[in-house]
């Protein structure tokens, strides 16, 4: 699936997102000075995380609305797109409804499709270690994917799947308006920010989503092929990119023994 065609997609939606949120909010119809304009995000991804301290809120940032509760419920047992033939369970996310720090993957895979929650199985395993590394329970945290059902085989989720999953993932990220997401591999990073870049040269530096800060870095899953392979570089990598994070969330960051 063509990223730039994900993009797209998530445009449309946070486009769509924000309409609704003015019809909500008392309006009828777009503002004249706003007339034709697109949020910040679908016209060039942003390279930094927004400012700090007082700064006025970035163009598109999302707004606490519904609570999980009501997002899952209208979701229900979802059949808006072809994943819901093959899938045995959905998977809408796990942890703290009031997280400061979301963690985005692509999809559920075989083990999560199995018991309904995401990172379940070797991957997620890693990604507990991760959490626990950086002093915070998985508990803490709140975890999703791109899309709430597994695609066949694994495959990366196809557009009209993608079409179907975004509008709710960004019900759930406006309602957590958590103060960083991790996205986690190649597919949710370059989908959530509209980019082709790979996922080395994406990693290691904050982007901006909807107003939050966002992290790219590598999927557990890649960590433990890497491991097999019998290197940490990739560990270390990703351990850098969760310090940043912790300093932006300003926690402590644990001391790591880098022994080889």
């Amino acid at each position: 699936m063509k990223s730039g065609h994900s993009f797209h997609t998530i445009a449309v939606a946070s486009l769509r997102e924000y309409v609704a949120a003015l019809q909500e909010s008392g309006l009828d119809g777009i503002p004249v000075a706003m007339a034709g304009a697109v949020p910040a995000e679908a016209a060039s991804p942003a390279q930094a995380a927004p400012k700090a301290g007082g700064a006025e809120a970035p163009t598109g940032e999302l707004q606490r609305h519904d609570s999980l509760g009501q997002i899952r419920k209208e979701l229900g047992e979802c059949q808006r797109c072809k994943l819901a033939k093959t899938r045995k369970n959905l998977v809408f996310g796990v942890g703290n409804p009031q997280a400061r720090l979301v963690f985005v993957g692509e999809g559920p895979g075989g083990d999560e499709d199995l018991k309904g929650e995401p990172f379940v199985g070797e991957a997620g395993q890693v990604l507990n270690r991760i959490i626990t590394a950086m002093g915070l329970k998985r508990e803490d945290v709140y975890i999703c994917n791109v899309v709430k059902c597994r695609p066949p085989r694994n495959r990366d989720p196809e557009e009209d799947e993608i079409t179907a999953c975004s509008p709710f993932l960004l019900r759930q990220l406006r309602s957590i308006r958590p103060e960083a997401v991790v996205a986690l591999g190649k597919f949710a990073a370059q989908t959530l920010l509209g980019t082709k870049e790979p996922i080395s040269r994406l990693r290691g530096k904050f982007r901006d989503f909807h107003g939050i800060p966002l992290m790219p870095t590598y999927h557990p899953s890649f960590l433990l092929r890497k491991q097999g392979e019998g290197s940490m570089d990739s560990f270390w990598e990703v351990w850098d990119d969760m310090t940043q994070v912790l300093r932006l969330l300003k926690l402590p960051v644990p001391e790591k023994s880098r022994k080889r």
